[in-house]
């Protein structure tokens, strides 16, 4: 758990020690010490980024956060204990770059994969989660992240407790082809076994969500929350326009407006999303199904 929090100790320490230098020129200022909002394009200190849960306190647009941050922002502190750490992806069909790559993303993010797994606690509540993380591989699905969420679910069940998995992803990993795609069935049918032990499991939309990912476990939850301005959707927006030949709306695949066509719960603020979780959790074990 302390490496969860180490992250955002340095980014704090760097921002100290700058600010007590005389202000540089715009030029000389250093990119981990102002951030821009991709959103409304304000520079953002990073201290107040940090306070923020990483949101802009401008247009309150959520920034893009690693898995351990999302852990951090959710997970009480000394609660969480990681679950398959060392599974790694092989490259079963020798394709070009991938071992290259794998490596050289395991060394920039510190992460084996692009999920987090592991128990811990919300709001005192014992549950099940799992993070993606967009920043290892878009998020991607492999055959190790297929197998880490689907082994994170069958804990759940055995556990009986809740399940949370929070998505981000830009679908099935294409450098394993079908063993990759075959994640799909697998992850739904782990979530079918949760589902018919009478237990609760959350999904959490962010941002992006899409390909076999939203193809699968992250539509199959009992409750679907999404944070604001989220990309939800399968195929790229341009790539539906072509095939239908029609014009879609600016809005289109937005966490907005999927919720105005039913197919997510509700669209929660990233500060208040453990509040959130506590509350249904606090519901779930009421019924006394935990």
């Amino acid at each position: 758990m302390d490496n969860l929090f180490k992250e955002r100790k340095n980014r704090l320490d760097i921002f100290r020690k700058w600010r007590k230098k005389p202000i540089p020129k715009a030029k000389e200022i250093p990119d981990h010490v102002f951030m821009s909002c991709s959103h409304c394009h304000t520079s953002v200190a990073m201290m107040d980024l940090v306070s923020n849960h990483y949101v802009c306190p401008k247009c309150h647009h959520p920034f893009k956060i690693s898995a351990r941050e999302r852990i951090r922002q959710l997970i009480d502190e000394g609660t969480f204990k990681e679950t398959d750490a060392k599974m790694i992806s092989v490259d079963p069909d020798d394709f070009p770059g991938y071992k290259d790559k794998l490596e050289r993303l395991q060394k920039q993010t510190g992460m084996k994969e692009a999920v987090i797994t592991g128990t811990g606690k919300i709001k005192g509540l014992p549950c099940v989660i799992g993070v993606m993380d967009s920043n290892f591989f878009m998020g991607s699905m492999s055959a190790a992240v297929g197998e880490k969420i689907t082994r994170a679910i069958e804990l759940a069940t055995k556990k009986k407790q809740p399940l949370i998995l929070c998505c981000t992803s830009g679908g099935a990993r294409m450098q394993e082809g079908i063993l990759s795609l075959v994640q799909m069935a697998k992850t739904s049918a782990a979530m079918k076994k949760h589902s018919d032990a009478g237990l609760l499991s959350i999904i959490v939309l962010t941002h992006p969500t899409t390909g076999g990912v939203s193809a699968s476990f992250a539509m199959l939850g009992d409750i679907i929350l999404s944070e604001p301005y989220a990309l939800v959707g399968f195929a790229g927006k341009r790539v539906i326009e072509d095939t239908i030949h029609e014009k879609l709306p600016d809005n289109f695949q937005t966490a907005e407006f999927v919720l105005e066509k039913g197919f997510i719960d509700r669209i929660v603020p990233r500060e208040k999303m453990k509040e959130e979780l506590g509350r249904l959790l606090s519901f779930h074990c009421k019924r006394g199904i935990s």
